[in-house]
């Protein structure tokens, strides 16, 4: 088991999701004694402060695409560091590519995230197939893409692994507005897929019957035209008072633990981090029938699920939640059974470990 090392690549470590599970990946090896790597491409971030002490780490200050100052430098790194595995997550398989030019022995795993990659088509695709060939394996998040990177990618390595979540920072740090058992959080940084203009509108809708609830949005604001189209829509709709953005957050179960319905409104995911971690905070959901969020929750059992792009019936499963505390409590329940029960940390660990052997 201790005879390779493996370094986790990203691009940046602002807190989305992908960044999130490389961080969790390569503190949770770290434990079982691998030697344990994490490289971040482009951009340094919060989630920093969230690797173990002893999880070894470098930044390339990567400025473009074929950046070769970066690309020796890592390989002189995985070379002094005894690395033979590269488990690269997301947009991080350019680089990646890029090294296995220089370095041919070493071995690459890319973990695909976004749904969107089962949209590709022309030369976006043609590319993506290209670059397939150079990796060992591919894990998906869920079985869309698994079934893409099979058939499409006709890889012959693609395999399931399901994400799991961890509160890694247990401080209490963010205190949120409102009036506590009154408020609808969204986790997700503000990027036009995960739809949060859905979202408002269904808040919208209820706002005039339910004025004492407040809705808050947690994740990376990237200060672009999609966030300036939210803010706008908060003030042309006199929802300033009642819809809070809190930009980047560590201490998630501390936020997850002041609210009381998750929602996530998104028009295309894998298996959202988030989606599980509502899960950890025993919060009752409403997501969208999206990737494997479909999958993860039953609908009127352990969550809503509901189509997305489509606001009022976003606005009347919130609704539901609102009138029965008795509904709050029976779904939020079961789907932390659920995620505790098929979503571990233990789990997970174990199959990678087994696809790094393959």
């Amino acid at each position: 088991m201790n005879n390779f090392g493996v370094i986790q690549v990203i691009d940046s470590l602002n807190a989305g999701g992908a960044e999130v599970l490389a961080v969790n990946i390569a503190n949770s090896l770290l434990e079982k004694g691998i030697n344990s790597h994490l490289c971040t491409t482009r951009k340094e971030g919060i989630l920093k402060s969230s690797l173990k002490e002893k999880v070894g780490y470098i930044y390339l200050k990567r400025k473009k695409s074929i950046d070769f100052s970066a690309i020796f430098k890592f390989r002189k790194y995985l070379k002094k560091n005894s690395i033979n595995i590269i488990h690269a997550h997301s947009t991080s398989y350019f680089f990646v590519f890029c090294l296995k030019m220089v370095y041919p022995k070493v071995k690459i795993t890319w973990h695909i995230h976004s749904g969107n990659y089962t949209k590709l088509k022309g030369f976006k695709f043609f590319i993506i197939k290209f670059f397939s060939f150079f990796f060992d394996r591919i894990i998906n998040v869920n079985q869309e893409l698994n079934n893409w990177s099979t058939k499409k990618l006709k890889h012959k390595h693609s395999i399931k692994l399901e994400n799991f979540p961890l509160f890694n920072n247990l401080g209490k740090k963010t205190v949120l507005q409102g009036i506590e058992d009154k408020r609808i959080v969204i986790l997700s940084s503000l990027r036009e897929v995960k739809d949060h203009l859905n979202l408002l509108k269904a808040f919208k809708f209820l706002q005039p019957k339910y004025p004492e609830w407040t809705l808050h949005f947690i994740g990376k604001d990237f200060k672009d035209e999609y966030s300036n189209k939210i803010k706008q829509y908060i003030v042309e709709s006199n929802l300033d008072k009642s819809v809070y953005l809190y930009d980047l957050c560590l201490d998630i179960k501390n936020i997850l633990y002041q609210s009381t319905i998750g929602v996530l409104s998104s028009k295309s995911e894998g298996l959202p981090i988030s989606l599980l971690e509502y899960g950890l905070a025993k919060l009752p959901v409403v997501v969208t029938n999206v990737g494997e969020c479909g999958k993860v929750i039953e609908n009127g059992k352990s969550g809503i699920v509901v189509e997305k792009e489509n606001s009022l019936e976003l606005a009347n499963a919130i609704e539901e939640y609102i009138n029965s505390e008795e509904k709050k409590k029976s779904y939020g329940e079961l789907h932390y059974k659920n995620v505790k029960a098929n979503y571990s940390k233990e789990n997970f660990i174990k199959k990678l470990i087994t696809i790094y052997a393959i």
